[in-house]
């Protein structure tokens, strides 16, 4: 659903507030920023590790660095926060990196964000509601938030960006980050790059760029919110396409008419959904970079390939237990949030690709309806 007029002016108004408080005190001088990651898991750790960093090197942010972690129990018995704080490790979801000695897991949510003025979302789409029903009251109003979450919620009155949704929750302004970003590719620093989006205040943008950018992690702006949030959202659902071609073995030439099929249809929602949406979006590295990275790996494309060689009797669920210990998809969940969206305004007809693949996830077709569907 774009949102309303009143809706951006307040969301702007946010982001200016938000911008100078978070960098000058009552008398006009500077202070340094308390960053808090929301998050643990896969991409949290690394993005954790991004930052803690940054933190080190860059003046105008407090060392010590917070990571919210979900509390579990480890097959040795032991609480993953606390081993995470004994070995600089996320041994579970991260393992063998080392994410900064200044960087303490804290399974409480509450006093993880306490005094913060940076908060880092990146959990599960599924989660980020609860997440911030929590957290109202619990945070500073002056307050800044940045989303690494890919996924969307669908609610009564239309499709609701995860953006969109901690601002409304939390009364905070929320820029995105997305991109080509492998978790475990950037984790042991090999190049890629990544795309903020922001509404109005180029600074704020600039500040996270800051916290983000490193030789090996090349961050740039864009004045794009809602494009950058689907460009991260909507490739997770071509991505199990491009996982249905590999399974059934269709070859590179298929493949590739799946990617472009489906960049068009990412393309198409997103300026019908938000009609500011600019086309250049696509090109950064929230667009197609991230879209080629996601068709030729990542955990939707492997779980997709996995279905389609089982002929679809082996359910996502039991895929995604097997195969990501304890990761979650998107690509599923969204490709039925999309589903949901599009049968409600009738647009089905116009994204076959988006349909087929929520309807084979379903059960409701083979896998081997992929193209034959999607070309219609």
């Amino acid at each position: 659903m774009a949102p309303s007029a009143e809706s951006q002016k307040l969301s702007t108004e946010r982001e200016t507030a938000s911008h100078h408080a978070i960098t000058n005190t009552h008398d006009g001088s500077t202070y340094k920023s308390r960053v808090t990651v929301v998050g643990s898991g896969n991409w949290g750790s690394v993005a954790a590790k991004l930052i803690a960093s940054n933190a080190l090197k860059l003046g105008s942010f407090h060392e010590e660095v917070r990571m919210w972690v979900y509390e579990e129990v480890l097959p040795s018995g032991e609480k993953l926060s606390e081993v995470i704080n004994q070995t600089n490790e996320n041994v579970k979801y991260l393992p063998g990196i080392k994410l900064g000695k200044n960087v303490v897991a804290d399974p409480d949510l509450e006093h993880a964000v306490r005094d913060a003025n940076m908060l880092v979302f990146v959990t599960p789409h599924q989660f980020v509601e609860g997440i911030c029903k929590r957290l109202i009251g619990k945070i500073r109003p002056d307050a800044e938030a940045i989303s690494l979450i890919k996924g969307m919620e669908v609610k009564m009155e239309g499709p609701c960006m995860i953006s969109s949704l901690i601002t409304e929750q939390l009364g905070i302004n929320c820029c995105v980050l997305m991109g080509a970003n492998i978790a475990n590719e950037i984790a042991v620093e090999k190049f890629s790059e990544a795309t903020v989006g922001y509404r109005q205040n180029k600074e704020t943008a600039e500040k996270w760029v800051r916290l983000f950018n490193a030789p090996y992690f090349m961050v740039s702006a864009v004045q794009d919110v809602e494009g950058v949030e689907l460009c991260g959202t909507l490739k997770n659902v071509v991505a199990i396409a491009a996982g249905f071609v590999d399974g059934l073995e269709m070859g590179n030439n298929t493949k590739a008419a799946i990617m472009r099929i489906g960049l068009r249809e990412m393309k198409a929602f997103s300026k019908l959904l938000f009609p500011s949406v600019k086309d250049s979006t696509f090109f950064e590295s929230c667009g197609v970079a991230d879209l080629i990275t996601t068709c030729l790996g990542g955990r939707n494309r492997r779980c997709a390939e996995a279905f389609a060689k089982n002929g679809g009797r082996r359910s996502f669920d039991e895929l995604e237990a097997e195969m990501l210990q304890g990761q979650k998809l998107q690509g599923v969940s969204t490709a039925k949030e999309v589903y949901q969206v599009l049968s409600h305004r009738g647009w089905l007809e116009l994204f076959p690709l988006f349909t087929t693949v929520h309807e084979i996830c379903s059960g409701c077709l083979p896998p081997t309806a992929i193209v034959e569907y999607s070309r219609s």
